[in-house]
């Protein structure tokens, strides 16, 4: 996708054009704002550089401005009848250090920082990470604590995780910058420029054992990398998935026992389904790895990042002024922190989700509920355009939970503790019952009826089977039929129970 990208300025934008590989094509600087205010010489320059590349997209920043820009541009796009070219905002946190960096100067030494900005901002949108590892990952705001913590621990983290996304995601070895293969596994900066200078003289890698002629790779280094790396169109058809040189003899087995090529099989949904992946176990292949290898077969170099998604800002809020209570605003998360996200809905100032409002469930963590990048919809429930402070919640907009019935409290939960203890009569210790958990308890019954005995077991109920023979005492006979029976006394509460346990055992010593 060609893409227009627009520096984050305040008055001046430039602009600039790159294609879907990210090349830079062209440059122009535009005034739409106020002092300039050159509304139809910006009119001008789009819609000239919008046909004259094809741009797809528009990538603006979050500076100073923006909003306005973004009003005015959309007002262009609108009344030129360019409605199927998209306007997105992409987050600019660190593209000044790209663009004043060693690297940003390399890349481009005849253009200023302003034009590598919007190349930067260009190429955010079409790849994220191939633009992020560009610039130290601090710079783009880690934490509300990252200034408080030990800064070389902080720097080795974020460099593990810069690391991990970038093999999760692979490189395209003819395609990776040198800023991308410096963090594939196994791969340094000193390696990652020898490829790069490599493939600049050589041309480009047709497969992934071709990296054995680059200086300075051995089969160690190789066997650490190659499983990040990818070549499309190259001469082994494996080269381009996730699966490892070395597992390239059970992908070629699995094709072998359906009669067909390993090329045939990749993509074909039916053949590979058909595969029965017992038959491929052996002492160093696992389950775990053949399904890996299944799914590279169905999907080969599948990108695992989600879907690109874009929230659409209402065109009356542009100000915090215009912010109403009770309002209901898409925005983009720009922030996780302990307490809450920042959520961007289109203003100056970025709105709080405090973590009591992100779901009707709870939860300890925001990160739980929603990540950087997350496109959500939020209501607005305070706004304080003193402080430019504003709150919002996404629990209001979500389903209410429903709330379990509780159970009534039984009758003798709501004995009171100060009852004077039972006599002890009532209860019977058989012989042994001493340093055991179980006994019985008698329980005296109301005239007319039967008396029971109840057993008790910290280890949880048992069979009555299979408990040993309580005694009984006799009962007290039935009363007459004109009598009226009468009321059961309560049950003891469990320190009754001990106390009279307590003098029984006392009798026997």
């Amino acid at each position: 996708m060609v893409v227009l990208g627009v520096d984050p300025g305040k008055t001046e934008f430039k602009v600039a054009v790159v294609d879907q590989s990210g090349k830079f094509l062209e440059v122009a600087l535009i005034s739409p704002l106020p002092p300039k205010g050159d509304t139809e010489g910006t009119r001008a320059i789009l819609k000239d550089l919008i046909a004259r590349h094809s741009v797809r997209a528009l990538a603006i920043g979050a500076g100073a401005g923006s909003r306005e820009l973004e009003r005015v541009l959309r007002q262009i796009l609108q009344e030129e009848k360019l409605e199927s070219v998209l306007l997105v905002g992409v987050n600019d946190a660190g593209i000044s250090v790209y663009a004043s960096s060693r690297i940003g100067r390399e890349e481009f030494p005849d253009l200023d920082s302003p034009s590598r900005s919007a190349i930067g901002m260009a190429r955010r949108l079409q790849d994220p990470l191939a633009e992020l590892v560009k610039i130290d990952p601090k710079t783009i705001g880690v934490g509300q604590y990252q200034h408080d913590v030990d800064q070389k621990e902080l720097h080795r983290g974020l460099i593990r995780t810069v690391r991990s996304c970038v093999s999760r995601v692979g490189v395209d070895l003819n395609t990776g910058s040198f800023s991308l293969l410096r963090y594939v596994s196994g791969l340094n900066d000193r390696l990652a420029r020898r490829i790069v200078n490599h493939r600049t003289g050589n041309g480009l890698f047709t497969s992934r054992t071709a990296l054995l002629g680059v200086p300075g790779i051995d089969e160690q280094v190789f066997c650490h990398a190659a499983g990040f790396l990818r070549v499309q169109g190259g001469e082994n058809p494996l080269d381009r998935t996730a699966v490892h040189p070395e597992a390239y003899p059970v992908a070629e087995k699995m094709a072998a026992s359906l009669g067909v090529s390993v090329a045939d099989l990749i993509e074909n949904k039916t053949l590979v389904s058909s595969l029965k992946l017992e038959e491929f176990v052996t002492d160093t292949v696992g389950l775990p790895t053949l399904f890996d290898i299944r799914e590279e077969l169905l999907k080969p170099g599948r990108d695992p990042r989600r879907t690109f998604a874009v929230a659409k800002f209402r065109d009356d809020v542009k100000e915090i002024s215009d912010l109403k209570e009770g309002m209901v605003l898409e925005g983009t998360v720009t922030n996780v922190t302990n307490f809450g996200a920042f959520v961007d809905v289109g203003v100056q100032q970025d709105g709080l989700v405090h973590l009591s409002q992100m779901s009707n469930r709870f939860i300890r963590d925001p990160r739980e509920a929603v990540k950087v990048g997350d496109v959500v919809q939020v209501k607005v429930i305070s706004v304080e355009a003193e402080t430019k402070r504003v709150g919002l919640s996404m629990k209001a907009l979500l389903p209410p939970v429903p709330h379990r019935r509780k159970h009534p409290r039984r009758a003798r939960d709501r004995v009171a503790a100060s009852e004077k203890p039972r006599p002890a009569e009532a209860v019977t210790v058989p012989e042994g019952v001493r340093g055991t958990s179980v006994f019985a308890e008698e329980v005296p019954a109301a005239e007319g009826r039967p008396q029971r005995s109840r057993h008790r077991s910290r280890r949880g109920q048992r069979k009555r089977e299979a408990r040993p023979p309580q005694p009984v005492t006799p009962t007290k006979p039935a009363s007459p039929p004109n009598e009226k029976p009468a009321e059961p006394e309560p049950e003891p509460t469990l320190q009754e129970k001990i106390a009279i346990l307590q003098s029984k055992f006392r009798g026997i010593n």
